[in-house]
């Protein structure tokens, strides 16, 4: 088949792709190259910035790029604003894409309507982004922008509804994702796990195979979402047990480096620390994951009773509660063999679900029903 992949979060498209292309399709990757991530694509469509003739710029970019979105047989968008255009704007083009293409695909990888629906409440969800486990709203510029960007029948809302409506299928890359639209939209949706390239056994970092003396903690922090993901928190705790076990604890910070920087940082750790209200292992812990480390954060049972995994259970959950989370990493701070069965788990876990070649046999499966 030949395929078109829109858009780019953390790789996954360009990760699909390869996946695809090793059964045998064609695709094509357009998109931004996510920000400052410079993620690699096939045509990149990229907005310098806001001003007036950089937007005329892009515009025209994205109008002279049309020719090449049309005749595939599977189109797939990462989101309703899957160009960094206004959701007005991006409605006609979807519609072009729709109606030149095959069949098109709503990818659920991130922040949109329902997602942010989804949260605003613990009818589906314990605790969020967005509520606190005591169902308080947490009132961060984030979660106002994104309630104020999505809800309220704004035009992004109307966006997603509408795409939602006309699409031929909605993929979820997490199980989060997938609870959010599974009420008004399970007849047309699936739950695919976000693919990750793994490595060979040969290749992982020496650190995967040493015993653990001192450990290693990894977070990547993104300033300006540090509260919405919670890794403000996150912070705060891993700089006191640093500093009170300065013999047994070392803090790697990565605060918005490329992502071949990042990527070399996170080889040199044995625990990587993400996301504090994720229910599950997202891509930057997948992406750990696949390269021999623990991963603390976004380990809730559900997610893999969704997956139908009984054994394996590679995430350390971390709780709300900032003394609840020292315990959990005072616990794998005195006892370093736990950080060596969570690496193998972790291992066989990427390579059990989200290899590049098993999640595309699992989305060429669903386009083809």
């Amino acid at each position: 088949m030949n395929i078109l992949l829109i858009g780019e979060y953390s790789n996954v498209h360009w990760t699909l792709a390869s996946g695809l292309k090793s059964l045998g399709h064609s695709v094509v990757v357009i998109s931004n190259g996510d920000f400052w991530k410079k993620y690699p694509c096939d045509i990149l469509l990229e907005r310098k910035s806001n001003k007036i003739k950089d937007s005329i710029a892009y515009l025209c970019k994205v109008l002279f790029a049309l020719r090449k979105m049309r005749g595939f047989d599977v189109v797939q968008i990462i989101n309703p604003m899957f160009l960094e255009l206004k959701a007005k704007h991006i409605r006609p083009i979807f519609n072009y894409i729709k109606r030149h293409n095959k069949k098109v695909f709503l990818a659920a990888y991130g922040m949109d309507y329902y997602y942010v629906k989804g949260c605003l409440g613990q009818t589906l969800f314990r605790y969020s982004e967005f509520i606190t486990p005591a169902g308080e709203l947490r009132s961060i510029d984030q979660n106002i922008d994104a309630i104020k960007d999505w809800t309220g029948n704004s035009d992004k809302q109307k966006l997603n509804e509408y795409i939602a409506q006309t699409c031929n299928g909605i993929i979820a890359g997490l199980w989060e994702y997938y609870q959010c639209y599974r009420q008004d939209f399970g007849n047309k949706l699936e739950y695919i796990p976000f693919p990750v390239e793994p490595m060979p056994a040969d290749s992982l970092p020496e650190r995967y195979y040493q015993d653990i003396d001192r450990i290693r903690l990894f977070i990547g922090i993104q300033r300006t979402r540090s509260k919405f993901k919670g890794t403000d928190i996150l912070l705060n705790i891993l700089t006191e047990l640093e500093n009170e076990y300065p013999d047994k604890v070392q803090v790697f910070r990565a605060e918005n480096v490329p992502f071949a920087e990042y990527k070399k940082m996170m080889l040199d750790s044995d625990i990587l620390i993400d996301q504090l209200y994720s229910p599950s292992p997202n891509m930057n812990s997948l992406l750990a994951m696949s390269q021999g480390l623990a991963v603390a954060g976004g380990g809730w049972e559900e997610p893999y009773i969704l997956l139908g995994e009984k054994n394996l259970r590679p995430v350390i959950d971390l709780p709300c509660d900032p003394q609840e989370i020292r315990a959990v990493l005072l616990e794998f701070i005195h006892n370093p063999v736990l950080i060596r069965e969570k690496k193998k788990e972790s291992v066989e876990f990427i390579g059990k679900y989200h290899t590049p070649s098993i999640v595309a046999s699992r989305w060429i499966d669903f386009v083809n029903r």
